[in-house]
């Protein structure tokens, strides 16, 4: 983290300096149990609980100086109008520095933006890991992308830092604005616009003006990593006066960085040759994530990785020793007994899902293949229909069984009854908790089970608890003892 004084915080983000004036924080958080010896303690107010009523026990684990939104007594504190906004400005003066000090010594830190509906952890992740190898990189934990995680991401970066990766999402117009003002991304990838947040949104045209942002937002001399398979993406090209470099794993003759031969080996895992803009022959990628619709990521990855000066055959090297490296997306998990389970409910939006049932749909092949499917949440007017085409496509695709969860997701269920599934080979249960029992009793030896659901419905620890060894029964443990 870069250090700032106590007097030096409480000018940048124009607050009341209540303590000594030359504290100087080693760490920021935002929660009082992740405070260790040093940290500055951000008293955010949240949805379900106010950081102020935990000041006492940050301090009691180590925080020397609280940011917070109100005087408090006993501790050193400096008081702002916004805890959040503050971090923002906060952290863009973390990312000067860090440029000012690497030009300095000769060098300079590359920011990568990464922003879409779709697949921004599994990009971001996938380019760490690429970059990793060329330099000291810093990229979110898990899928911190708001205004309070991309600050928080910041703060782990220091003079040492040669990359950093951005993860932006957005509920709204001027969100992704504001972030990229905050980093001021070197580089700047727009995976896709999808229907995700489109109720928050107002719809999917205000999706696609609050995405290209990133593309707006660009140093000067940056680049614009443009998905051309997404026509709404395509159309941001207009909107950035940097270099664009496009990708592309559908044939896009102007695709800079192509899939070429794009294909599914036996495991789900995308296969193809690498095509990037420097007149080498392509590089064969064999990646180790699950499902075709990776390869889009992958292609995005390495245009992005490009962009960084990284050589094409480090690059294609990489992607194909990667797996997936944040938990609940396309994690495959084996049981001794047989039973395999691809645990995607980080989220879900209707593109992701569609991809994920094509993905078990291919997979399954002389298997018996289970859909745990709950509501995708955040879809405005547009959710019944949405739910009631992924149930007409779980048929289609002849998913054996279906297990719809909870009460927003109904339509689902009601959809695949209509288009002709019904008896045991489509399920409804109330509660996370009744469909634990439908599957404790009815999975067998060979199924493959996809769980997927938005992230606030659960289904990922359903899949977790699902994915361990079934516990063994009285006749079991008898046999066991004999």
């Amino acid at each position: 983290m870069i250090a700032f004084t106590a007097a030096e915080i409480a000018e940048i983000t124009s607050g009341r300096l209540d303590a000594d004036p030359g504290i100087t924080p080693l760490s920021v958080v935002t929660d009082s149990r992740e405070a260790t010896q040093g940290s500055l303690y951000v008293a955010k107010p949240g949805e379900h609980a106010d950081g102020h009523d935990f000041i006492d026990a940050a301090f009691a684990a180590g925080a020397v100086l609280a940011l917070v939104e109100r005087p408090v007594s006993g501790h050193p504190s400096i008081v702002v109008a916004d805890a959040v906004l503050a971090m923002g400005a906060l952290a863009a003066e973390a990312v000067r520095r860090i440029r000012a000090a690497r030009a300095e010594a000769g060098s300079r830190l590359t920011v990568v933006g990464i922003t879409g509906s779709a697949g921004k952890t599994t990009t971001k992740d996938l380019l760490a890991g690429i970059l990793a190898t060329q330099g000291n990189t810093v990229a979110p934990q898990g899928s911190y992308n708001g205004e309070v995680g991309v600050p928080l991401t910041v703060f782990r970066a220091g003079t040492d830092t040669r990359y950093l990766v951005i993860e932006m999402g957005a509920t709204g117009i001027g969100h992704i604005r504001y972030l990229a003002e905050m980093v001021k991304p070197d580089i700047g990838v727009v995976l896709a616009v999808g229907t995700a947040h489109a109720g928050e949104f107002g719809g999917v045209e205000n999706i696609a003006l609050a995405k290209g942002e990133m593309v707006e937002g660009l140093t000067a001399g940056g680049t614009a990593i443009i998905n051309l398979d997404d026509e709404r993406v395509a159309a941001m090209r207009s909107r950035t006066g940097a270099k664009v470099l496009g990708f592309s794993s559908e044939g896009r003759q102007d695709a800079q960085v192509q899939a070429l031969n794009a294909d599914t080996n036996a495991e789900g895992c995308p296969e193809f040759d690498l095509q990037l803009p420097d007149g080498a022959a392509p590089r064969h990628v064999s990646s180790r994530l699950i499902g075709a619709h990776h390869t889009g990521n992958l292609l995005a990855a390495a245009a992005a990785a490009w962009a960084a000066g990284v050589p094409g055959d480090h690059i294609a090297e990489s992607l194909g020793n990667q797996a997936a490296a944040s938990r609940w997306r396309m994690e495959r998990t084996e049981r001794p007994d047989g039973v395999t389970i691809i645990n995607d409910a980080y989220n879900a939006n209707p593109e992701s899902m569609r991809a994920a049932l094509r993905t078990l749909a291919d997979l399954g092949r002389g298997r018996r293949t289970w859909a745990v499917l709950g509501a995708m949440l955040e879809l405005g007017g547009d959710s019944i229909r949405e739910h009631t085409a992924v149930g007409t496509q779980v048929v289609r695709l002849n998913i054996s069984r279906l297990l719809v969860i909870g009460r927003e997701a109904r339509a689902l269920y009601v959809s695949a009854v209509n288009e002709g599934s019904w008896g045991d080979e489509c399920l409804f249960a109330e509660t996370l908790e009744e469909a634990y029992d439908v599957l404790a009793a009815e999975l067998q030896p060979g199924d493959l089970v996809l769980f997927k659901s938005s992230n606030s419905v659960g289904l990922r620890h359903l899949g977790d608890r699902i994915a361990l060894p079934p516990a063994p029964t009285p006749a079991d443990e008898r046999s066991t003892l004999l």
